[in-house]
């Protein structure tokens, strides 16, 4: 809330000129709008708000909506690129030391700081791997402004993200990551000298390696208790984490054939699956969890295939947008603009993979994670490609007072309608 009333006065004080959106502004605009939109209005049609562990998840709906005031404000005021990287880096170390803390000084086998694990080692996971972009594509000029420290404490940062990851035990983190692995690879392929680069790969294997086999971590023992897991879902047995895991998909698979094209709605989701549950065709574990443990799954069964194209939306059109732009950079070898692509198609990737396993849009944390970061790269983006005079696509200055003065009245319009609704 606090970043939203520092937007809205951004929006206020700031001149209308400044910060002119391009037709790909506007494009992730739109796709941050619809899914918001149809998610409020599932709301409507179903008459109940997302509650989420703890009662947090009521104003999730509307959040991508604020996400586009942020945007707004940040196209106008662009942050600062060094207060990201570093902001970047401070956060997988806070995530590292925490983990670390509660791991092996208070015996915790899955550190979470006081969240669900799986999001913590998650975007834990995605700050280690952002920061190592800094080293990857920062080269040159920039690069030479960073000390032998500051470089080291990148790399400690790196470090940090995938120790909170590897003690946290989120095994779907451990899925994506060498996916995120091999992006950066790729980009450390186009930017450092072949040496540097083999070193690179080296020095990170050599790290998984020796963080997958600590004498208390709890990689191996993951590993096993999901294939005991698996084996004993074969057999019968779905009370097990893996097993319930299969019997959310199993469910939501069928409630996404008797619903195919609006979904079952907000709440009548979890009445239907219990009513199923109670019949007996799936195992009662089910019933404890309010979401399907997947983003994929949970969004078609809910909001029907306009819900899940909604979804594709919101990750595919961004991800085309950043490797349009790091593509482009690196044709005009401006090396800022292909880190600020990189890490967005990193962001996108990452809670790609994440969402199949696990329902990070439907957790307060995780949908915040992925706005803020979205928002931020897409911003720092923009901001280097015209710092730059970079070739992007034409302002479509005509369309820029429309589209502020449009989402300003849209958030107010659905704040006090929730508002009045209580």
């Amino acid at each position: 809330m606090l970043a939203v009333g520092m937007a809205l006065l951004c929006l206020a004080a700031c001149q209308r000129e400044a910060g002119r959106l391009a037709a790909d502004d506007i494009a992730i605009l739109l796709v941050l709008m619809v899914f918001s939109l149809l998610w409020l209005a599932d709301v409507w049609r179903a008459g109940q708000w997302p509650v989420g562990a703890g009662g947090e998840g009521r104003w999730l709906p509307v959040w991508p909506l604020f996400a586009g005031l942020v945007l707004l404000a940040w196209r106008r005021v662009p942050p600062s690129p060094m207060v990201w990287w570093w902001g970047v880096a401070v956060g997988a170390l806070f995530a590292g030391g925490i983990a670390a803390y509660e791991h092996f000084w208070l015996g915790r086998w899955r550190p979470d700081n006081g969240m669900n694990a799986i999001p913590f080692g998650n975007i834990a996971l995605l700050l280690g791997t952002l920061s190592l972009v800094a080293l990857v594509s920062l080269r040159g000029e920039r690069a030479g402004r960073l000390g032998v420290w500051q470089k080291a404490l990148l790399v400690l940062a790196a470090l940090a993200g995938l120790l909170a990851s590897v003690l946290s035990g989120t095994r779907g983190g451990w899925v994506v990551f060498p996916t995120l692995a091999l992006l950066v690879c790729v980009a450390a392929f186009v930017s450092l000298p072949r040496r540097r680069m083999v070193a690179l790969v080296a020095i990170l294997m050599a790290t998984l390696l020796a963080m997958a086999f600590l004498p208390r971590a709890s990689v191996t023992a993951r590993v096993g208790e999901g294939v005991e897991n698996l084996q004993r879902y074969t057999q019968g047995e779905a009370g097990s984490s893996l097993g319930l895991r299969l019997e959310m998909w199993r469910a939501g698979w069928l409630l996404i054939q008797h619903k195919p094209l609006l979904g079952w709605g907000e709440g009548k989701l979890e009445s239907q699956r219990d009513l199923w549950v109670a019949e007996g065709r799936f195992n009662r574990g089910v019933s404890r969890y309010d979401q399907l443990h997947s983003d994929t799954v949970d969004t078609f069964a809910r909001r029907g295939v306009v819900g899940l194209v909604s979804l594709l939306a919101l990750y595919l059109l961004p991800l085309g947008l950043f490797c349009r732009y790091w593509y482009r950079g690196v044709k005009a070898r401006n090396r800022e603009v292909q880190a600020f692509a990189l890490s967005g198609a990193l962001v996108v990737v990452a809670f790609m993979g994440f969402g199949l396993s696990q329902s990070m849009l439907r957790d307060p944390r995780g949908l915040a994670g992925f706005l803020g970061l979205l928002v931020a790269c897409w911003c720092l983006l923009k901001r280097a490609a015209e710092s730059q005079a970079y070739v992007g696509l034409r302002p479509s200055t005509s369309l820029c007072p429309w589209v502020n003065t449009t989402y300003e009245w849209m958030v107010c319009f659905v704040v006090c309608r929730y508002r009045l609704s209580q």
